[in-house]
């Protein structure tokens, strides 16, 4: 292990707007040997998250921004190569916050902290434990069953719904007995969510009003709306939600590089009308019942009831420019950083 260059990419300043390469720093280390109840991981796959942008910003959040100086945080899975803990073989796959960077040396404080955890293959792959079975499923799950509450019969609408989050969720709604009608920009996505994953309609946002789309699609109104978006379209879906309708606001992606104050909902009132809920999830409070969602997601996985679809970028030094790929739309389905093969 003693040979072993780190290379690691660090926040060097804070963005104003959209990130740029100058807001990073390229750094190598030397990898440590684990002391005693530490764990050396290589890492072999990143998710990149538009949660990510807001970790950059200094001020109040969920969670503590990213400090200047340090290692870009991100989730990834990657393999065990030392161990002096007894709860983790070399050889064993794990997922957990490891950090934009090819190695993670973590004391017995940090596999807490970053919630360290063993990864079955069996249940699904490297690229699915960052998607379905990672923090993208356990988003769309608790966020739908918990916030949004399906019903056999209730019109669920979800936005970014090829992305990562927005496919699981209109998924499992379809599982639960909703009609489905996804929100995605261009005509490929929405082919995709309605022909592969079997959405009941898509509105493409860059052809048309949306508008008219929930007019289409949703004659009878809107009874969940998971906002992964924010800006105009969760102003638009706001006045077509039925009485007693859930909004889970999940994420602003629309609003997340922003120079200005961010919008908030002109069509709020609709609230008052409808005694409807907004409520915003954060999927780490979720996190001691991973497990329920992850039995749940792999059965339908396997079922072939659930699919899933990554858009996988190889290169730890195209990191700067791949993050942008989540603001730019230009995604397609779950955005993975490959930093190494698993050999």
């Amino acid at each position: 292990m003693t040979n072993l260059v780190n290379h690691q990419i660090r926040l060097a300043a804070r963005p104003v707007g959209m990130p740029t390469r100058n807001n990073w720093s390229f750094t190598e280390q030397m990898v440590g040997e684990p002391s005693e109840g530490e764990v050396l991981v290589k890492i072999l796959s990143l998710s990149l998250d538009p949660a990510m942008r807001g970790w950059m910003n200094e001020g109040k959040s969920y969670i503590a921004p990213v400090e200047i100086g340090q290692v870009m945080r991100a989730g990834g899975v990657g393999k065990v190569v030392a161990s002096k803990n007894p709860d983790f073989a070399i050889g064993d796959y794990v997922s957990g916050g490891l950090g934009v960077q090819e190695y993670c040396l973590m004391s017995q404080a940090d596999l807490k902290r970053n919630n360290l955890r063993k990864i079955d293959l069996r249940l699904g792959t490297l690229d699915q434990w960052l998607n379905v079975l990672g923090m993208p499923g356990m988003t769309a799950y608790f966020g739908l069953m918990d916030i949004g509450q399906p019903q056999p019969g209730e019109t669920l609408v979800v936005s970014g719904a090829a992305g990562a989050v927005g496919q699981t969720v209109g998924q499992l709604a379809k599982i639960k007995g909703c009609r489905v009608v996804g929100i995605a920009g261009g005509k490929a996505k929405c082919d995709w969510v309605v022909e592969e994953l079997k959405f009941d309609a898509c509105i493409d946002y860059k052809a048309g009003a949306v508008k008219e789309g929930l007019k289409e699609h949703c004659p009878k109104g809107v009874d969940i709306y998971f906002d992964n978006v924010g800006g105009e379209i969760l102003d638009t879906v706001l006045t077509h939600i039925n009485l007693k309708a859930r909004i889970i606001i999940c994420g602003a992606i629309s609003q997340y590089n922003n120079t200005t104050a961010v919008a908030g909902p002109k069509n709020y009132l609709s609230l008052l009308v409808n005694r409807a809920r907004m409520q915003g999830m954060v999927v780490f409070d979720y996190a001691d019942r991973f497990n329920e969602a992850i039995v749940e997601l792999s059965d339908y996985l396997k079922a072939g009831k659930l699919r899933s679809r990554e858009d996988v970028v190889p290169g730890l030094n195209t990191f700067p420019e791949t993050l942008l790929k989540l603001f730019k739309g230009e995604n397609f389905g779950k955005l993975i950083l490959q930093v190494a093969a698993d050999e």
